[in-house]
């Protein structure tokens, strides 16, 4: 049986999603209120049990995304301030989740190093959507 491949997502519809999102100030089970960037998230961190696949910004007909980031205003890969550019690494790289249990919206991708796989997983703020 097949599964249906994930919603490709927009950056008009990620930041309507996170606009829709009203994860609550108190501690969720999900522990990822404080991944304002990037965080790495091993696998059995990661709250499976909790997160819903609402999508993807990996547009499947492009067999390699560009590595291209974009930091208009001198951000960094690490910094919480940067642009989420759907367009951009390594956001067009990830898959979108919601907690059930706080409704937080995050990306998730994986690094590939030549050593090693990191999961890597970061909240979605509304206000730092772009193309």
């Amino acid at each position: 049986m097949n599964t249906p491949s994930p919603l490709l997502l927009d950056a008009a519809t990620l930041r309507q999603l996170a606009q829709a999102s009203a994860p609550s100030a108190s501690p969720c089970p999900c522990r990822l209120q404080g991944a304002t960037a990037w965080e790495s998230i091993t696998e059995e961190r990661w709250p499976a049990a909790l997160m819903q696949q609402v999508g993807t910004l990996r547009d499947p007909e492009l067999y390699e995304p560009t590595f291209e980031e974009s930091h208009p205003k001198g951000t960094r890969y690490d910094s919480p301030e940067a642009p989420l550019s759907v367009l951009h690494f390594p956001f067009n790289r990830c898959d979108v989740y919601r907690c059930t249990s706080c409704t937080r919206l995050v990306l998730r991708y994986t690094e590939f190093g030549g050593y090693y796989i990191d999961h890597r997983v970061r909240v979605v703020d509304a206000a730092l959507v772009t193309d």
